[in-house]
Parts: structure tokens; C-alpha cells; sequence
């Protein structure tokens, strides 16, 4: 497509080519806030799965998981849609909708109904250490930084879905402690991510992983 206008130094028209607007480019880097929200959501909830501060306040979780954890990386994956970024849409949409349904659950569900609770708790968890093993294999292709979260954040899963279904303490708080290394792993990858982009060049490293084709961001 092109337009015409009008060379004032020669008084003659000419035509210049107008350049299509990349329909990404006004679009700033969601992937730094899903993962601080998922970080700050999981870091609080964790401290109370380790035990380190007393059960009685699990309830400050709620707040967190409604609206940073849940709304707050439930808009980042939208703009990793507008973003063409399939990894990170998938990731922030899923987990921001893992923290909706965990304050739903805690906040307006009556868990005194259920016959087997720890069974119940058991199956939701199970659900999502499946989901985030299959995507730490697409993990790899990110970064060694992403990768990380994943491989910490299955294995918090795990932790703590096996501690629901043998209702053992020890397991419910090592995917305590799992979750408090993983939300440290995923605050320095979004650290790195604004660090990186406000300062123009690589300040933090997210450690790359080598690959035959361009790897995907987050």
C-alpha cells in the first residue's frame, strides 16, 4: 500500500510506501509480571504449606490468589495471546486460573461437606503436578531460568498431592519449602526479565539453552 505527498523542495508529488504497524510492537513484555505474580502467590501460600508462620492465617492467601496470582497473571497470559507467545499464554492463563479456583475454593466452597477431603484435595492437586510436568518439557526450549520454575513447581505439586493422599505433614511441608525455592527461582526470572529490558542489554542471565531454532521467551 502506498500513499502520495507532496516534496515541498521540489514542489513535485511523489509516493512513498507506508509500512504496516507490527500489531505487537506497543505491546510491553507481560512475562515479567506472570511470574511475579505467581512468585509473590506462591511464596506467601508456601510459607503457611512449610509451617513457618501459623496455620491460623492461611486466609491472607485469598486476597493474593484472587487478585495478583489469579487476575494478574490470568491479563499477562491474554497478552502473551497478543503476543503470539503460545508458551507463556498457556502458563500465566492456566496458573492465573489455578490461583481463581484455589480462592474459590478456600474462600466460598464448604470443605466440611466432603466425605474424603484429603482424596478430594488429592485428585485437584494431581491435576495440576500432570499439567505443569508436561509443560517443563516445553520449558527447556525458554530457558534454564523458566525450566527451573517448572521442574520446582512439578515437583511442589507432587509434594504436596501425595501429602493430601497419605494425609502426611512431612510431605505437605517439604512442597512447603519446595514452593518457597520455587517462587525464588521464578521472582529472580522475572527480575532478569525487567532488568534485562529497562537496561537494554543483559544484566542477569536466564541462562539460554543452546537449540537448533530460536527458542521461545516467557
Amino acid at each position: 500500500m502506498s500513499t502520495s505527498r507532496i516534496d515541498l523542495d521540489q514542489g513535485t508529488t511523489t509516493t512513498a510506501t507506508a509500512v504496516p504497524a507490527n500489531p505487537t510492537m506497543f505491546v510491553a513484555d507481560p512475562g515479567p509480571l506472570g511470574l511475579a505474580a505467581f512468585a509473590g502467590t506462591t511464596f506467601v501460600l508456601s510459607v503457611f504449606n512449610a509451617n513457618i508462620a501459623n496455620d491460623s492465617g492461611t486466609n491472607v492467601v485469598i486476597g493474593l490468589a484472587l487478585f495478583y496470582g489469579g487476575i494478574g497473571q490470568l491479563l499477562a497470559g491474554m497478552w502473551e495471546f497478543r503476543k503470539a507467545n503460545t508458551f507463556g499464554a498457556l502458563a500465566f492463563t492456566s496458573y492465573g486460573a489455578f490461583w481463581l479456583s484455589y480462592g474459590y475454593l478456600i474462600r466460598y466452597t464448604d470443605l466440611t461437606k466432603a466425605t474424603n477431603l484429603s482424596q478430594a484435595l488429592g485428585v485437584y492437586l494431581l491435576m495440576w503436578t500432570i499439567f505443569t510436568a508436561y509443560m517443563t518439557i516445553a520449558s527447556v526450549r525458554v530457558s534454564g531460568a523458566v525450566a527451573a520454575v517448572f521442574v520446582l513447581l512439578t515437583l511442589t505439586f507432587a509434594a504436596l498431592c501425595i501429602g493430601e493422599f497419605a494425609t502426611s505433614t512431612g510431605w505437605h511441608h517439604l512442597g512447603g519449602y519446595l514452593g518457597i525455592a520455587t517462587a525464588v527461582v521464578a521472582w529472580y526470572a522475572s527480575m532478569a526479565g525487567v532488568t534485562n529490558a529497562t537496561w537494554g542489554r543483559t544484566v542477569l542471565p536466564t541462562f539460554t539453552i543452546p537449540t537448533s531454532r530460536p527458542a521461545h521467551r516467557v
